[in-house]
């Protein structure tokens, strides 16, 4: 759930790679829904599903009338974000702030629950602050389990809520997999997913021999083409492309679409820069992609040169 990162243009690009992975909006705050354009957040074409919409907020009951519209529009799941540790998220008391209150995430849960039929599942760290300890994050999970959350996605570090950027709270906080390892073996009856330092499969895979699922963020985004995997070495399937090469003529028929919607070509093309990344001609495709763009062209910046 990347803010300005997964959008629907992306996750539409993402699903010519994968048909499989569980894909996540950006978090999406109560406030937009209920008192901003409403459609604009919540549109997705239907190839984009499974689909989960993160949310971000604290009142239960915005949160539930969210979670309704959730529902009612096709997503697949409704997510708590209490993971973010901006400014801007604390100011508005949602995101990783929460962890110092589980009982307000508790209650945004059932009254979640209460609203609609699809999963309500919360995304959040193992901790915040000098939090240093396991016992807070189990503690808290206990809380909103019992509210009848029965999926956390838990990235492995701590936040810090003052003195570090969004951006450092991703890299220098140390991780702790043992924890999230240890919270799975003391609540076999919830599903407990890893996020967080996962640089590709090779990272990620030996985590599931003792956890549920894993969530990568950052690594699909810089490098797509690892999702081309997903379906083969996760739920035996067929993989859905072989090569980067051809995705070329799919993302021109992408490039239609998103312009036949009155979309600007950019909001696909700049998702799909770093789909070489790794392999020969990385640097020329990102270059004819962004000058392309930059030059007013069309759906011709996606062939290869």
């Amino acid at each position: 759930p990347m803010l300005d990162w997964s959008t629907s243009e992306c996750r539409q690009f993402w699903r010519l790679l994968t048909r499989e992975a569980v894909l996540y909006t950006e978090m999406v705050t109560t406030g937009a829904l209920l008192h901003g354009d409403a459609a604009r957040h919540l549109e997705f074409v239907p190839e984009e599903s499974p689909l989960a919409l993160q949310l971000g907020g604290s009142d239960p009951v915005a949160m539930a009338r969210c979670a309704k519209k959730a529902e009612q529009w096709g997503y697949d799941e409704v997510n708590i974000n209490v993971g973010c540790p901006s400014d801007r998220v604390q100011s508005g008391r949602f995101g990783a702030c929460l962890m110092a209150e589980p009982q307000v995430v508790a209650a945004c849960v059932a009254a979640m629950r209460d609203a609609c039929s699809i999963p309500v599942t919360v995304k959040t760290r193992v901790g915040i602050d000098r939090q240093d300890d396991y016992a807070p994050f189990a503690q808290f999970v206990e809380t909103v389990s019992r509210a009848g959350c029965e999926v956390f996605i838990v990235h492995a570090r701590k936040a810090w809520l003052d003195g570090l950027s969004p951006k450092e709270n991703r890299d220098v906080p140390p991780l702790r997999y043992e924890w999230v390892a240890r919270l799975k073996s003391e609540r076999p009856d919830l599903q407990v997913i890893l996020n967080g330092g996962l640089g590709g499969h090779n990272d990620a895979e030996p985590h599931l021999e003792m956890l549920d699922g894993v969530m990568l963020g950052r690594a699909a985004y810089q490098t797509p083409w690892l999702l081309s995997e997903v379906d083969a070495r996760y739920f035996g399937q067929p993989t859905m492309v072989q090569d980067p090469e051809a995705l070329i003529e799919p993302l021109m028929r992408l490039g239609e679409q998103v312009q036949a919607r009155g979309h600007k070509l950019w909001h696909l093309a700049r998702h799909t820069l770093g789909l070489f990344n790794g392999r020969p001609g990385a640097r020329q495709w990102r270059r004819q992609v962004s000058e392309g763009c930059q030059a007013g062209a069309g759906v011709e910046i996606f062939e290869r040169r």
